[in-house]
């Protein structure tokens, strides 16, 4: 898959100056829509992790012309993500409030290209994160252990 990096960089170059906004809005949309993943946030700075949130757009954005550098960071996320117990199935749950965010803050700039542009950009981001991860296998396969009883 071929990223639109220049309808990346500039619909996010957008948003660079609008870091509270955009986390808040982020994190208002997550827990609103999908209030199961709140907990993972329990003992979390919210304050820090929302600049935690921008940092990583950030980096994503600006290693998207750099391949080893992005595909090395995000394996790393994906490792760390596990520590903090985000499981497969939350990766669809913060793409699809990562786009609504995006929308929500872009407002009339927001098209569909760059939408299609941002869904296949975390479609990536979420491969490579999840390549970094090492999920026993029933987590990655809840029903597999059934077969076997």
């Amino acid at each position: 898959m071929s990223l639109n990096v220049e309808l990346l960089e500039s619909s996010f170059l957008q948003l660079k100056d609008r870091e509270t906004e955009f986390s808040t809005c982020f994190y208002t949309h997550l827990w609103a829509d999908y209030p199961a993943v709140k907990p993972l946030f329990a003992n979390s700075n919210m304050t820090e992790q929302q600049k935690k949130l921008f940092q990583s757009l950030v980096l994503i954005v600006d290693s998207l012309r750099k391949p080893d550098v992005l595909i090395a960071a995000l394996k790393g996320l994906g490792t760390r993500h596990v520590r903090y117990g985000v499981l497969p199935e939350h990766y669809p749950m913060v793409g699809s409030t990562l786009v609504k965010s995006f929308s929500l803050c872009l407002q009339e700039a927001w098209t569909p290209n760059i939408e299609r542009a941002w869904i296949e950009a975390y479609a990536a981001v979420t491969q490579l994160m999840l390549e970094g991860v090492d999920y026993p296998a029933e987590i990655l396969n809840p029903y597999a252990h059934q077969d076997s009883e």
